[in-house]
C-alpha cells in the first residue's frame, strides 16, 4: 500500500540515503510539502507505542506526517534495505489509520467510498483499493479486509488520516440518517510490519497455526509469541513476503523484542521502506498519486472491480470508467537511468528535449545499482523500452521507460 512518506531529514543521513526516500505517506503519504520538526509553538509530534524503544535502539527520529518516526538505526539505509531483501526486517507502521467498519450495511457503506468490489471478497481476504472523489481523483489508497468476525478491517495512510476519518464520518452520518446499519471504530493499536524472505520461518516459531495457509492479502487472528489477539495480514510495502501485525499497544514492544531475538531480524526505518517500495513499483500517496490523478492515469485500473465498472456506482465513476477505454493523455511509468540520481519533480524530456512529464519518486536502487524512478509522461511516450531523457542539474540524461516492479516481487501465493 500500500502508503506513504513526506519528511525533511536533516543532519547525519548520507547523501545517497536521502535519495527519493521520505516523501510522505504507510503504510504509509502526507503530500508534497516537506515537513519540518515541530517548534515549541507548534503541535507536538505524535508518538507510536514503540517511540521509547526506537530511541533506546538509537533510531534517528524525524517528523513524518506529524509523527516522530525512525528514519534509520545504526545500520545505514543501504544495509537495512539489503537486509530486508535478503533476510527480514521490522518496520513500525503504527502511525497508519486502522479502522473497523461494523453493521449489516458495512459492505454497502465501504463500496460507497471506494472502487473495490468488497462484496466479492471471501472471508479474511483483503484488497488494495482507493478512496476517490467525484472528479475521479484519488483521495487515498487503503487496504480493505473482509473479516469473518463481522466487520471490515481498513488500513489507510498516516498522512491522510484526518481527511480519511472525516470522509468516513460524513458518509456514516448519511447512512445513519437513511436508517442503515453501520458503525465505525477507529483503533488505537500498534501495527508492525515484518518483511523479508525469512519472515515466514521467523514468525512460524511463535505461531501454532500453519503460516503456509495464510496467503498474500489474507488475514487471521492469532497468538504470536505468547501475545494474544494479534491480527496478522500477509501483505506489506516492500515487494517481499511479509505480514503486518496489529497488536495491543501495551504489548507492542514485547512482541517486537521477541521477534528481534532471532538473528535474522533487524529494525528498519523509513529510508529503507521508501527505497524498497520504489524498487517494487508501489505508489506513495502525495508523490505518485493524489487528488489530481485518476486510477487510469496512475495505471491502477486493476483496483476497480468489474462489477463496479459496470454499475458505475463509486465516486468519480462517470469520469474514471470512460477513461479505461478512451485512454488518458498521461500515464504513470517506470524509468531507469544511470549517472546522477533522479529525484521528485525532475523534468522528463522527449529525445528532442521537449518536456513530456515529471518524476514523482526516484532514488538509486541498492539492488540494481542504477537509478529507478516513476513519473507521469505523455501517453505517446509511455510504452516500455521507449528512450527518453531526464533533466538532472540542468543537463539531459538518457533514460528508458521500464516495466515495474523494477525488482521482482516475492509475495507468497501459496
Amino acid at each position: 500500500m500500500w502508503a506513504r512518506l513526506v519528511v525533511a531529514v536533516e543532519g547525519s543521513m548520507p547523501r545517497a540515503s536521502r535519495s527519493g526516500f521520505l516523501r510522505a505517506s504507510g503504510a504509509g503519504g502526507a503530500g508534497r510539502r516537506q515537513q519540518r520538526p515541530a517548534s515549541s509553538a507548534e503541535v507536538p509530534l505524535k508518538k507510536t507505542p514503540l517511540f521509547d524503544f526506537h530511541k533506546a535502539q538509537d533510531g534517528k527520529m524525524v517528523n513524518f506526517a506529524g509523527w516522530s518516526m525512525p528514519v534509520q538505526y545504526k545500520d545505514s539505509h543501504i544495509v537495512s534495505h539489503m537486509h530486508t531483501r535478503e533476510h527480514c526486517s521490522i518496520f513500525d507502521v503504527s502511525h497508519m489509520l486502522q479502522t473497523k467498519v461494523h453493521g449489516k450495511d458495512r459492505v454497502k457503506f465501504m463500496e460507497s467510498l471506494v472502487v473495490a468490489d468488497v462484496a466479492e471478497l471471501k472471508n479474511n481476504q483483503g484488497t488494495l483499493s482507493l478512496f476517490t472523489n467525484e472528479k475521479g481523483g484519488i483521495i487515498d489508497d487503503l487496504i480493505v479486509t473482509k473479516t469473518d468476525q463481522g466487520y471490515l478491517y481498513v488500513v489507510s495512510n498516516a498522512g491522510c488520516a484526518e481527511k480519511d476519518s472525516v470522509l468516513m464520518k460524513v458518509r456514516l452520518a448519511e447512512f445513519k440518517a437513511a436508517g442503515l446499519d453501520v458503525d465505525l471504530e477507529f483503533l488505537d493499536e500498534a501495527l508492525i510490519a515484518v518483511q523479508g524472505p525469512s519472515m515466514s520461518r521467523v514468525l512460524q516459531e511463535g505461531l501454532k497455526d500453519d503460516l503456509n495457509k495464510l496467503t498474500f492479502m489474507t488475514s487471521t487472528i492469532s497468538t504470536v509469541f505468547g501475545v494474544p489477539d494479534c491480527r496478522i495480514t500477509r501483505c506489506g510495502y516492500t515487494g517481499e513476503d511479509g505480514v503486518e501485525i496489529s497488536v495491543s499497544r501495551l504489548r507492542a514492544v514485547e512482541l517486537t523484542e521477541k521477534l528481534l531475538a532471532n538473528r535474522e531480524v533487524k529494525l528498519a526505518g523509513l529510508a529503507a521502506r521508501d527505497s524498497l517500495r520504489l524498487e517494487a513499483g508501489l505508489c506513495l500517496y502525495g508523490n505518485d498519486i493524489d487528488e489530481t490523478t485518476t486510477p487510469v492515469e496512475a495505471t491502477l485500473v486493476w483496483t476497480i472491480g468489474k462489477r463496479r465498472r459496470q454499475l458505475k456506482d463509486f465516486p468519480g465513476a462517470e469520469i474514471i470508467v470512460p477513461q479505461i477505454k478512451a485512454k488518458t493523455s498521461r500515464k504513470r511509468v517506470g524509468l531507469v537511468s544511470t549517472g546522477p540520481p533522479v529525484r521528485q519533480h525532475t523534468p522528463i524530456l522527449s529525445p528532442d528535449g521537449k518536456v513530456i512529464g515529471e518524476v514523482t519518486s526516484g532514488c538509486p536502487s541498492p539492488c540494481l545499482k542504477k537509478n529507478v524512478a516513476m513519473g507521469y509522461v505523455d501517453s505517446a511516450f509511455a510504452k516500455n523500452g521507449t528512450d527518453i531523457q531526464v533533466e538532472v542539474r540542468k543537463k539531459a540524461v538518457p533514460a528508458v521507460v521500464s516495466r515495474m516492479p523494477f525488482v521482482p516481487t516475492n509475495y507468497y501465493m501459496g
